[in-house]
C-alpha cells in the first residue's frame, strides 16, 4: 500500500460524515463531508413535472432534476456566482447528479411531481460531485419518506442505492478518494458511480498527463468498488437512525 501526504493508504477514504435533517424546510437535507469537502444537499418537491416529460412519456411519471453550485467562499480564491449563465463545468456536474440519482428510484411511482436536488458546495477539497451524489441519495430517501408520512405517497417507491467516489493514478499509483492536491497532480482521474449490485451507473475518466492501460483501468474500477461499498454502509448507518433529530454518521 502507498502512503499518501495525509497519511492515508492508497485504498483509504477520507473521513466521511453524513448529517441528516441539516436544514428545516426541505423534504430531505444532508450535510455530507468527504474530508474537508463539505456539501449541503437538499431534496424538495414540486407538484408538477416539466412539460417535456408529458410530451416524451405516455405513462404518468415523476421527474428528478439537480442543480449544483460552488459558493463564493468554498475555495481559496473567491468563486464568482453563476448569475446570468452557468458555466460548462456546473452544467456538466448538475446533469451528472440528476442522471445518476434518477437511476436510483422508480419515478413512475412518485406521481406527477418533480424532485429537485440542490447541491451547494460550502467548502471544496476535491470530490465535490461524488460527495453530492452520495449525500444526495440520502436526501432523496428522506424526501420520499416524508411524502409517505404526509400521505402524498402510499408507499416508498422501489429504490436502488447509489454512491460515488473518485479514483486516480497519482505518481504512478492507483489511489482512492482524491483530495484537491492529489486531483490537481494526478496523471489520470476518474469519478465512478455504482449501484448496490456493483453495477456501473457512470464512469467519467480523463487522462491528464499519461495514457491508461486496460489493467490500470480495471484496478481503478476495483478500487472504486471497494470504496463505494464503504459509502453504502455510511448511507445505511445514517438512514438507520430514526430519532428525527439532527444526527451525523461518520465513517473514518
Amino acid at each position: 500500500m502507498t502512503t499518501r501526504p495525509d497519511q492515508r493508504q492508497s485504498n483509504d477514504l477520507r473521513p466521511i460524515q453524513i448529517t441528516r435533517h441539516f436544514t428545516r424546510h426541505a423534504h430531505g437535507s444532508v450535510l455530507v463531508c468527504f474530508g474537508d469537502t463539505k456539501v449541503i444537499v437538499t431534496a424538495t418537491v414540486e407538484e408538477r413535472v416539466p412539460r417535456h416529460i408529458h410530451v416524451l412519456r405516455e405513462e404518468s411519471t415523476g421527474w428528478l432534476t439537480a442543480e449544483y453550485a460552488m459558493l463564493p467562499g468554498a475555495t481559496n480564491t473567491r468563486t464568482q456566482r453563476d448569475r446570468q449563465k452557468i458555466s460548462g463545468r456546473t452544467a456538466e456536474i448538475q446533469r451528472l447528479i440528476g442522471r445518476t440519482l434518477r437511476a436510483s428510484v422508480d419515478l413512475t411511482k412518485v406521481g406527477s411531481r418533480t424532485i429537485h436536488i440542490d447541491a451547494d458546495v460550502i467548502q471544496a477539497d476535491g470530490g465535490t460531485r461524488v460527495a453530492a451524489i452520495t449525500g444526495g441519495y440520502v436526501a432523496l430517501v428522506d424526501c420520499l419518506n416524508k411524502l409517505v408520512a404526509d400521505g402524498m405517497l402510499q408507499a416508498l417507491p422501489p429504490l436502488n442505492p447509489i454512491a460515488a467516489v473518485s479514483v486516480g493514478m497519482v505518481a504512478g499509483n492507483a489511489v482512492l478518494d482524491l483530495n484537491y492536491d492529489e486531483d490537481s497532480t494526478a496523471e489520470v482521474d476518474a469519478n465512478i458511480v455504482m449501484n448496490a449490485e456493483g453495477q456501473l451507473i457512470e464512469l467519467q475518466l480523463s487522462s491528464e498527463r499519461s495514457p491508461l492501460t486496460r489493467a490500470q483501468l480495471d484496478s481503478l474500477v476495483d478500487l472504486a468498488s471497494e470504496g463505494i461499498q464503504k459509502l453504502f454502509q455510511a448511507q445505511q448507518d445514517a438512514l438507520a437512525d430514526t430519532s428525527g433529530s439532527q444526527k451525523s454518521m461518520e465513517l473514518v
